[in-house]
């Protein structure tokens, strides 16, 4: 197979961008689009006029495709991705990959059975930045890694049918399993529902992976700033990916500081700070989103198996799913009872 043949389910927010990727790829063929809203049918049409629609995406289960892409809301995922499987299509399906550990794991076994390729796409995973991000933390250039912090902050865009977790989360979740190769062994979480009631719309996951490395994961829709910033610590060095930067993405920080030994009197007692170049590395910028389509398209052609495979999409789900749980095990409601009713206490110290 040298043309992969390609079907995209859904033309509102993500879409667009995944249509332009496999149109423009030249291992890929474009050849259909469905979407419920004529509208956007009418848009894709306007960019694609040889490219057939339908508002009906099963009308693309006779259009002789090898595989589609699945850009719809988060709850339609799971039902999608299964028929297109069942109808023997190889199927990228936007993230998280579903809203539950158990629809994710019956769509690899019908992935398996039907030998397809399955795969989710945590497009920071193609992130030249973010691969180059992994090589440092893997050379030992860092040294050992103290803790990694994530930061992913804007206004909107606010969801009723969801949570900032399942919006958000997937992109550092997928993200440090990446960087660190291993699962969390403990997770936890805490947020708040600022806007809607239940809509939880600010969260803060704290992950510890194995060798007690700890990670902490801050989301929001409801910041006056788009932040989207990881740092990791090391014993040697540390290093900032920063997204919103166009260029310098990566900045290396040689500074530390190191435990002095053990002395007698605290005069000799001296804490060793390091504090020296800041090094930029050169990057090679390509489009995630371009990365992810062609290693799709490879992944079929070669019959190989995909970074972001269903295997790492259950991953991020479970995790998100024990970080909800811990999340609604611990209401904000609880806390601001615990602390008025130690107010008066408090006022009395």
């Amino acid at each position: 197979m040298k043309t992969v043949k390609v079907g995209v389910i859904g033309f509102g927010y993500w879409g667009p961008n995944l249509a332009r990727n496999f149109f423009d790829l030249p291992s890929a063929e474009l050849v259909a689009i469905a979407d419920l809203k004529e509208d956007r049918l009418q848009r894709a049409r306007s960019f694609y006029p040889e490219v057939r629609t339908t508002t009906n995406y099963m009308d693309l289960f006779n259009m002789d495709l090898d595989a589609v892409v699945v850009s719809v809301p988060p709850a339609l995922h799971y039902p999608i991705a299964k028929h297109c499987l069942e109808n023997g299509l190889h199927v990228l399906i936007e993230k998280p990959m579903t809203q539950s550990s158990e629809h994710a794991e019956e769509l690899i076994r019908k992935a398996e059975s039907k030998e397809l390729v399955l795969m989710v796409g945590h497009t920071f995973v193609y992130n030249s930045a973010v691969v180059a991000l992994k090589k440092f933390i893997d050379s030992g250039e860092l040294g050992d890694i103290y803790y990694i912090d994530t930061a992913r902050l804007n206004l909107g865009l606010f969801q009723r049918d969801s949570n900032v977790l399942w919006d958000l989360a997937p992109h550092d979740i997928s993200i440090l399993l990446f960087l660190l190769g291993q699962d969390p062994v403990s997770i936890s979480a805490y947020g708040a529902p600022c806007v809607i009631d239940n809509i939880f719309d600010v969260a803060y996951l704290n992950l510890i992976f194995p060798n007690q490395v700890p990670a902490h994961i801050h989301v929001s829709w409801l910041d006056p700033c788009k932040v989207r910033r990881i740092t990791v610590v090391g014993s040697k060095k540390m290093i900032v990916f920063n997204d919103v930067e166009n260029e310098q993405k990566l900045k290396i920080y040689d500074k530390g500081v190191d435990a002095p030994e053990y002395t007698d009197g605290f005069g000799e007692f001296h804490w060793n700070y390091r504090s020296g170049d800041i090094l930029i590395p050169k990057i090679r910028v390509s489009e995630p989103l371009r990365q992810e389509c062609h290693h799709f398209l490879d992944s079929i052609i070669n019959k190989t198996r995909p970074e972001s495979d269903g295997h790492n999409g259950l991953r991020v789900v479970k995790i998100i799913e024990a970080a909800e749980n811990s999340l609604r095990n611990q209401s904000s409601k609880e806390i601001f009872a615990w602390d008025t009713l130690n107010m008066p206490a408090l006022r009395q110290m």
